[in-house]
């Protein structure tokens, strides 16, 4: 079975993510919002490493769910910081925060940030055709420069490439990986 090249055939935890979840368009808001914060405790680290301490990051950061997060106070920044199953960056862990509160304003001005993430590419998934290796694109940008001025940190335009393949706007997939849409019966 041919896969990207990145899917580490040595690593179950890759290999799974890469076949059951990388580049398959996901619209969970939940969902959504885990992965923008995960793509940015990455930031400087490998995406294994995240993986690995993935369900303790859904543990310490309530699974996710953005009006918690966004309420977390000055108390849970230090629990968070004293948690070793976790990447404990005080900025990262801060921008989590903020990002949560920013989300929470996306999904009341357009209704789900589902709605405002796939208005950027008119609810259409962006195809890899070329096996051109990206670490931004226009699309990345734009999206990047729009996140920041709502006041998100840690999404700039190569974490935000790299959250727009995990969650399937942009599918990535090698041309000769078998999840490349090319080889759907």
């Amino acid at each position: 079975m041919v896969r990207c090249r990145w899917a580490d055939p040595n690593s179950e935890i890759y290999l799974a993510y890469h076949d059951r979840e990388w580049g398959r368009p996901e619209h969970d808001d939940r969902k959504l919002f885990e992965m923008l914060t995960l793509e940015g405790f990455q930031a400087g680290l490998s995406w294994l490493t995240i993986l690995k301490k993935r369900e303790a990051f859904r543990t310490a950061f309530d699974s996710f769910e953005p009006a918690v997060v966004a309420g977390y106070g000055p108390e849970k920044v230090e629990v968070l910081m004293a948690d070793a199953g976790i990447v404990r960056n005080r900025a990262k862990i801060q921008a989590a925060i903020q990002n949560a509160r920013v989300f929470l304003a996306i999904q009341k001005e357009f209704g789900s940030f589902d709605r405002y993430l796939w208005g950027f590419t008119d609810g259409k998934v962006i195809l890899n055709t070329d096996d051109v290796f990206h670490t931004s694109t226009d699309l990345s940008d734009k999206i990047s420069k729009d996140l920041k001025r709502r006041g998100m940190k840690f999404v700039g335009t190569t974490i935000i490439y790299s959250f727009l393949q995990a969650v399937g706007v942009v599918n990535d997939h090698e041309l000769a990986c078998f999840c490349h849409p090319s080889h759907a019966e």
